[in-house]
């Protein structure tokens, strides 16, 4: 149960990623939540929109993992896996913030599946 909870949470806040770099990105929320002027998110509007797809099929990916009940371990697990690489690789490459946003929640997820 306590999985599943912190699997559904993780799939919540990629729908709000996805909200926030396809249609919040120029906004003030976009532009707090990323740090970015202006003039930096309207010359990354179409690639922020592109990542907030790819976090709503992140996102599916936990939802359909869940809707299978205890036959979606497998599900779930490789789309927390995904999560977590991509986090890691953004923690690297984009801002340390993700790292706390996205990996460890995804690692933390990881480990509470695997305990079921």
């Amino acid at each position: 149960m306590i999985a599943d909870v912190v699997v559904a949470l993780i799939a919540l806040l990629h729908v709000y990623i996805l909200v926030l770099e396809m249609f919040l990105w120029e906004k003030p929320t976009g532009l707090r939540a990323f740090g970015q002027t202006r003039e930096a998110a309207a010359a990354s509007k179409v690639l922020a929109a592109n990542q907030g797809l790819y976090n709503g099929f992140l996102a599916a990916g936990l939802f359909w993992g869940l809707s299978l009940g205890a036959g979606g371990s497998s599900v779930k697990l490789f789309f927390l896996a995904c999560i977590l690489v991509a986090g890691l690789y953004g923690a690297a490459t984009a801002s340390r913030k993700i790292l706390f946003v996205q990996a460890i929640p995804a690692l933390i997820g990881l480990v509470l599946v695997l305990m079921t």
